[in-house]
């Protein structure tokens, strides 16, 4: 069973996109908002299943007191609007070619979602737009374009890298680290990232196949690669990028980068020192500190209106 929630509002726990599969058996994977609501609705949902269900229900759940009916056992205010949605063996076509977006496989043919009160579907979203036709209508449907996994170029294979992609591995990204020492014991020991490449730093931004989408943090073992690594993608566009140094380091890379002609304000969107100011000097601790400013990045460029979790979504 496939519950996903279709609609969200006030301090609603499970906002619009969070999903979650559940089997007859109580095994799940994802999130539709956790607590005492969730516990009941997988239950329900396993019943259903159980009773061998096959049309889509669409639940209501107000998170009060007050509320004559559908309340969810929780007090945080708001409610959010939920459809179950029966999967079986004709739904895999669907499922593979949501797995295969998700994979960047078809990153150049963007396809969407469909939920209706026919069940799932998957279609080609021709014109990159969403439309969303609810919710007292009986042909209602749901869009929602399938993005590609978020994708973090980590620019050296030591300590720090190998704890950053141990972390932004499980925030579910797809890791490529790079570095340019061959028998690293780092890079030996990573079994996080999903690509390594080791290379010539100087020959970064020729080999480096990235999109204006992914995320880049240079974590190099010295500030002189750092520059290569920093004068080659620094005119690229990401939707994140960060050097890794201490505030005297970062004076004196910029310092030297300024003699070679690329001021300040060419490189004022590199976010260095890379990372939360969270005052660690523990690898995995940076790691963290790296991994929360992007998230704040990704966030804070939510459009104007939207929430967290709706950003997929009209």
């Amino acid at each position: 069973m496939l519950l996903y929630v279709l609609q969200s509002s006030g301090s609603s726990p499970g906002r619009q996109g969070f999903k979650m599969a559940v089997d007859s058996d109580g095994d799940f994977c994802g999130t539709i908002g956790g607590g005492i609501m969730e516990h009941k609705l997988v239950e329900w949902s396993k019943e259903l299943l159980k009773k061998g269900e096959t049309s889509v229900q669409v639940k209501r759940q107000h998170h009060n007191k007050e509320g004559a009916k559908d309340r969810s056992g929780m007090i945080c205010s708001g409610e959010q609007l939920m459809a179950f949605v029966p999967l079986s063996g004709n739904d895999l076509p669907s499922l593979k070619c949501i797995l295969a977006c998700y994979r960047h496989v078809n990153s150049t043919s963007p396809y969407k979602l469909i939920l209706s009160k026919n069940g799932l579907g998957v279609s080609q979203n021709h014109d990159n737009t969403l439309s969303r036709n609810y919710f007292e209508n009986p042909s209602w449907e749901y869009h929602e374009i399938l993005q590609v996994q978020n994708i973090i170029h980590i620019i050296g294979g030591g300590h720090v890298g190998l704890a950053l992609s141990q972390v932004m591995a499980m925030l579910d990204y797809f890791v490529i680290i790079y570095d340019d020492r061959a028998d690293l014991n780092t890079m030996k020991m990573n079994t996080f990232a999903h690509e390594q490449h080791i290379l010539d730093y100087k020959d970064l931004g020729k080999k480096m196949n990235s999109q204006a989408q992914d995320c880049v943090a240079i974590v190099t073992f010295s500030y002189r690669s750092d520059k290569v690594v920093l004068e080659q993608l620094y005119q690229q566009a990401f939707a994140y990028i960060g050097m890794m140094g201490s505030d005297s380091k970062i004076e004196t890379l910029y310092a030297e980068l300024a003699e070679a002609g690329i001021s300040k304000a060419d490189i004022q969107h590199v976010h260095a020192p890379i990372g939360m100011p969270i005052f660690s000097k523990d690898t995995m601790e940076i790691a963290i500190s790296i991994a929360g400013e992007i998230i704040k990045e990704k966030n804070k460029h939510l459009p104007t209106g939207r929430k967290y979790g709706d950003s997929a979504y009209l």
